[in-house]
């Protein structure tokens, strides 16, 4: 579920409470959430709604001036859903891409990164991906899958597990190595299999 960075503002500050899409079965759930650049948000409800039964002040809680603006974004097909949101807490991956793991953390790290290379089906990928994302940060993904010799939509979740352990970070073009990524790429650049198996 996309959201623009002025409405993700406006839920964060608790002035914006709903969202309306239009879909052919919801992509999200209520009790959920989404990771957003403004921390995670909840997803309290989400409900079918009938568009005569929309008012201005429901426009308003989505951030729009008047049922008018608000339906005017929703033209496409698909049935209309009300989605209740809040903001929940700041997104801890943030917080730990920026904490540089000890010696100890370093090798657990390693330790997982090498099992995620031995359930890969094209053989280890963690180091390469981590080089690559070193090398060109704000470079966008497909560049980079083409790059890796791999289907851009299966980069982009490689980099997401990446990110989950704290050692990428996403830009509006592309990623960076986190200083946590960093710390961790050095140690396998000091590993040689991580050089001669994973290029």
């Amino acid at each position: 579920m996309l959201i623009r960075r002025n409405i993700l503002k406006g839920i964060r500050a608790g002035r914006i409470r709903l969202a309306f899409r239009r879909w052919k079965r919801p992509t999200v759930r209520a009790g959920g959430t989404l990771m957003t650049a403004v921390g995670v948000l909840q997803v309290e409800a989400v409900d079918t709604v009938d568009p005569a039964a929309i008012t201005d002040a429901d426009a308003r809680a989505a951030g729009y001036p008047d049922r008018g603006e608000l339906m005017g974004g929703l033209d496409r097909p698909g049935t209309l859903y009300r989605i209740a949101l809040r903001w929940a807490s700041e997104d801890l991956r943030r917080a730990l891409a920026e904490t540089a793991p000890d010696a100890r953390e370093t090798e657990a790290l390693r330790e997982r990164l090498a099992r995620m290379d031995a359930r890969g089906p094209d053989g280890p990928w963690t180091a390469s991906a981590l080089r690559l994302i070193a090398a060109q940060p704000e470079v966008p993904a497909a560049d980079l899958a083409a790059q890796a010799g791999q289907a851009r939509d299966r980069f982009k979740t490689r980099v997401r597990r990446l990110k989950a352990l704290g050692l990428t970070e996403s830009l509006g073009t592309g990623y960076r190595l986190s200083p946590r990524g960093q710390v961790v790429l050095a140690a396998l650049e000091r590993t040689p299999e991580s050089k001669d198996g994973q290029d």
